[in-house]
């Protein structure tokens, strides 16, 4: 499971669908009017971090430098444990939970005509396989866990922070769940969101680990040999 061609072929083509879906809905979905357009939504911040995360796996494996412990792989092994694994499980395990418990709360009908079929599920189904597919195919090296998931919650965060604002200063929830929600149940479903997100750190850690049948986790990275 070294570096090949198909790795090199899968990871362009994942990122050419993550970018021209980005491109597509950004200039052809029109579902809510407001200064910020798509960014509003974590839908789209993880189409674009999906982009940037197989952009970088593609530049990795055209990398003339192959070693196990390069700065580029480091890069490229943090994203994935700590943002384009938790973040694309997230969107996709929410989405799909809260559009089987009342799509009305995620999706409303009313967006059946904006969204295309297809990008709908480039960006909420389609994410999930490739991972998986992207977990076989490259060996990822998880940084400390104290580290990792300091940073995926720190992602999560920043968004919390961002539909806090919009909310305030805006006057609207993005999303219809929290609009239903009471103050006090909003507050739970956002801190279980927050626990759920560490949650996906460590099961991508786990999974990462039965794939390749050993350790994942980089103890200290400083000192890792190149191999």
């Amino acid at each position: 499971m070294t570096s090949t061609g198909v790795e090199s072929l899968f990871h362009l083509l994942a990122f050419l669908l993550f970018l021209y879906s980005s491109y597509y809905e950004w200039f052809n979905v029109d579902i809510i009017s407001g200064a910020f357009g798509k960014l509003y939504f974590l839908t789209y911040w993880n189409a674009c971090l999906q982009t940037l995360y197989y952009a970088l796996c593609f530049v990795k494996d055209l990398s003339s430098d192959q070693r196990r412990n390069t700065r580029l792989q480091r890069w490229r092994d943090h994203m994935h444990a700590s943002v384009a694994f938790p973040l694309g499980m997230f969107v996709v395990i929410t989405f799909w939970v809260l559009f089987a418990i009342d799509r009305e709360l995620v999706f409303p009908k009313s967006h059946d005509h904006l969204v295309p079929f297809w990008l709908n599920h480039s960006l909420h189904t389609a994410v999930f396989p490739l991972l998986m597919i992207d977990k076989y195919l490259s060996h990822h090296r998880y940084p400390s866990r104290q580290s990792g998931i300091f940073v995926s919650c720190s992602v999560a965060v920043i968004y919390i922070i961002w539909i806090l604002f919009i909310a305030y200063y805006e006057g609207f929830w993005i999303y219809p769940v929290l609009e239903v929600l009471a103050m006090v149940e909003r507050a739970i479903f956002i801190a279980v969101c927050c626990v759920f997100f560490a949650f996906l750190y460590i099961l991508g850690e786990i999974l990462t680990n039965l794939i390749w049948r050993h350790p994942v986790q980089t103890r200290v990275s400083s000192r890792s040999k190149s191999r």
